[in-house]
């Protein structure tokens, strides 16, 4: 039988916390005790100092690199192709059912 390990439950912090446990760093307390003391992992911090040293904001789209902004506005611009698409094959759908049952504007007179 396998016990699974117990996981740590996912937590949010608020931007205000980022900035004072970067602060805190930044003002020279070593990494060990704020990792230890607010319970972080190494990474976050790492991820929260480099964040702030780049960008100064720890929103994601802030901290996005050119290439994934491109790639979002790829998809996007994808999307609205594929609408446009399926709006232009509806039409013609349409069109051939009209003129299937002779109702097309040319027939009318």
């Amino acid at each position: 039988m396998t016990e699974s390990i117990p996981r740590k439950e996912r937590r949010a912090f608020t931007l205000e916390f980022k900035s004072q446990v970067v602060q805190l760093y930044q003002n020279g307390k070593r990494k060990c005790d704020i990792l230890r003391e607010y319970d972080l992992s190494a990474s976050l911090l790492d991820r929260w100092i480099k964040q702030s040293e780049t960008t100064g904001s720890f929103n994601k789209k802030d901290n996005r690199t050119d290439e994934e902004n491109e790639l979002i506005e790829l998809r996007n611009r994808n999307k609205q192709l594929e609408m446009e698409n399926d709006i232009l094959n509806k039409q013609r759908l349409i069109k051939s059912i009209k003129y299937a049952l002779g109702e097309d504007s040319c027939n009318k007179a």
